[in-house]
């Protein structure tokens, strides 16, 4: 007697009983293996030359010689690799917290922001809620005079 489910015909879908489409696999080519594979003798690697060889591959961005692009293109400038960029919140995603005191982890409860441990800055998209206090976050000049002239504060 067969077990319930593991058959093809049961309609249970397992682990166990899982298979590709018929035809949508087929095995690998088996290069190198004689004259009759098709892929004996030089194995798909064509007569002699650097890219027969054995680790025969040139880098990436190597141009057979000629000077490469990222050679040949100006550079200007400098981009500091240490940069942090700050997290960007803009007001009208703080309406929920009328009243009430606003952190970076808060607002990272609250899914506004990614991290909690990272710079936030609050932008003045939108209008402030009454009598929010932004408690650690940097503030835009409009949006401090715009949570300001609504009875909101910010703490640093």
């Amino acid at each position: 007697m067969a077990e319930s489910g593991t058959g093809e015909g049961s309609g249970r879908v397992s682990l166990g009983s899982l298979r590709p489409p018929r035809g949508s696999t087929h095995a690998p080519k088996r290069k190198g293996r004689g004259p009759g594979t098709g892929h004996g003798k030089t194995a798909g690697h064509g007569h002699k030359g650097q890219k027969a060889r054995t680790g025969g591959h040139v880098r990436p961005g190597f141009e057979g010689g000629q000077m490469p692009l990222i050679r040949r293109v100006p550079k200007r400038g400098f981009t500091n690799p240490f940069k942090e960029r700050a997290q960007v919140v803009n007001l009208r995603s703080l309406a929920p917290f009328a009243g009430r005191e606003v952190t970076a982890a808060l607002l990272a409860e609250q899914g506004l922001v990614a991290h909690a441990d990272r710079a936030v800055k609050v932008l003045a998209d939108g209008d402030a809620p009454q009598g929010v206090v932004l408690k650690g976050l940097a503030v835009s000049a409009s949006a401090r005079a715009k949570v300001e002239g609504a009875g909101g504060r910010i703490e640093e």
